[in-house]
């Protein structure tokens, strides 16, 4: 998944790390383990700030909003969750410069003013990663690919709850959004 011709503008490219919080990195994940997908996104986020590129943390937080009132066959549990569920893990270094995004639903532009922030900053190219593939990382790739944003995902610093949920995401709907790199491929093009 390395690209030779891979090129990264530092000027209209940011980083849009996804769910990468306490609440969401203690589940079981495949095909990559929560703590690789950390680590690959930690390496990344620190690149984009030695670099002086924009950093965004989307993190969900349901606390205070209504839930949703569809009907599904399926969904995840509400339950209680710890206090510090939606903090993100102390593995990124968050920095002051970061810019932070709380959503209530599974994509990053629904409801939030992330599309507006990407824009002031001139942003054309998003290089996202994050928990989990099928449902934080491509609910906000869709609507980045319908509001015209070029899109790098990071394979190896992304997982879901199933292998093959995650592999079907990226080989049949991320590819065709965006090019699919690994953490290494976007760190020698940055």
């Amino acid at each position: 998944m390395t690209d030779s011709n891979l090129s990264i503008d530092p000027k209209s490219s940011a980083l849009v790390v996804i769910d990468l919080q306490k609440g969401v990195t203690g589940r079981d994940a495949s095909p990559h383990s929560t703590s690789s997908v950390v680590k690959n996104s930690a390496r990344l986020a620190a690149r984009f700030r030695e670099k002086h590129m924009p950093v965004f943390l989307v993190r969900v937080d349901f606390k205070g909003a209504l839930p949703l009132s569809v009907v599904t066959d399926t969904t995840f549990s509400q339950g209680d969750r710890p206090a510090d569920w939606s903090e993100f893990v102390p593995e990124l270094g968050v920095s002051g410069s970061d810019i932070v995004i709380t959503k209530r639903q599974w994509g990053a532009f629904y409801g939030t003013d992330l599309e507006q922030q990407l824009r002031r900053r001139k942003i054309e190219t998003i290089v996202l990663c994050g928990i989990a593939t099928t449902y934080g990382v491509e609910s906000t790739a869709r609507f980045a690919y319908e509001y015209g944003f070029n899109q790098i995902f990071v394979e190896d610093a992304m997982t879901d709850l199933s292998q093959e949920a995650h592999r079907v995401s990226v080989d049949l709907v991320l590819k065709r959004m965006g090019r699919v790199r690994s953490t290494e491929g976007v760190l020698a093009a940055l």
